[in-house]
């Protein structure tokens, strides 16, 4: 039987580590039968702290008996130049990209720490903020108050991951994401909840395949009703029914990531 290989990942950031965790995540991927172990190291913004990392990451190092996989997004130099001297493989997002990118426009960068998330003072850092409350204010259907605000209205069944990809929304794009289940009385009456009906154009539907469901619905509430195999068969047919009669664009969400589930919204619904 093949041994599994495994590597060790250090993010290295002068702020939160976010983008070298999306870069990287973005890289290893595309490594399937490799084990990655993965450890943010963010907010490194002096030398102790860059002799610090260095120091557990050759730490890190001797006891894998193999050099760690460093991504550093470090706008300082001295800092950054530190850090490499770490016995590892190093790969710097800014020296791959912001040195070609200067030379291509000509134009030197303003090299500011922390400057891919913005401060607390901008007013996309405010947006952000403002949509993830409104996010959790409106959460599984908890308000139907200023519906007219959302950006994206989500509609499924209970636990087809309406509120991670919600709030992802929110994070990211800082989209105001409402979300509602649909449930057996939406059935039986045969049609979308009265609230839900003139904001039809901000409506998007998402499913699972029965067997998903189920599995996921046994893990909250196990050998009841609500989890059994039949009635996730029955609801996910009957939202789909319904979808597909309201005209409510949809997709299944059962294999794909949160990413992926939430740059299909953004395609469809035409929001980027």
């Amino acid at each position: 039987m093949a041994t599994t290989l495994k590597r060790t990942v250090f993010f290295v950031s002068d702020g939160t580590g976010l983008t070298a965790e999306a870069l990287g995540h973005s890289l290893l991927t595309q490594f399937e039968d490799v084990e990655f172990k993965q450890i943010r190291i963010p907010f490194l913004d002096n030398i102790a702290k860059a002799q610090d990392a260095v120091a557990r990451i050759n730490a890190q190092g001797e006891a894998d008996g193999m050099r760690p996989i460093v991504f550093t997004t470090l706008i300082n130099q001295e800092l950054a130049n530190i850090v490499h001297q770490a016995d590892a493989f190093c790969l710097s997002y800014f020296e791959t990209f912001l040195a070609p990118l200067e030379a291509e426009l000509g134009v030197k960068s303003s090299h500011t720490v922390g400057r891919s998330h913005g401060s607390a003072d901008s007013s996309d850092y405010k947006k952000r903020i403002e949509s993830i409350n409104y996010t959790l204010a409106h959460d599984d259907g908890i308000t139907d108050r200023d519906l007219e605000e959302a950006d994206v209205i989500l509609v499924a069944v209970s636990r087809c991951g309406k509120t991670p990809t919600s709030l992802y929304l929110a994070m990211q794009f800082g989209l105001k994401a409402a979300n509602f289940p649909l449930i057996p009385e939406d059935f039986d009456r045969g049609r979308l909840p009265g609230t839900l009906e003139k904001h039809r154009a901000k409506l998007f539907g998402l499913t699972i395949q029965p067997d998903r469901l189920h599995q996921i619905r046994e893990e909250r509430r196990a050998d009841s009703k609500y989890a059994s195999l039949a009635n996730c068969r029955y609801e996910i047919a009957e939202a789909e029914k319904m979808m597909r009669r309201e005209g409510i664009r949809w997709l299944d969400s059962s294999t794909k990531s949160i990413e992926e589930i939430s740059t299909t919204i953004l395609q469809e619904l035409k929001l980027r």
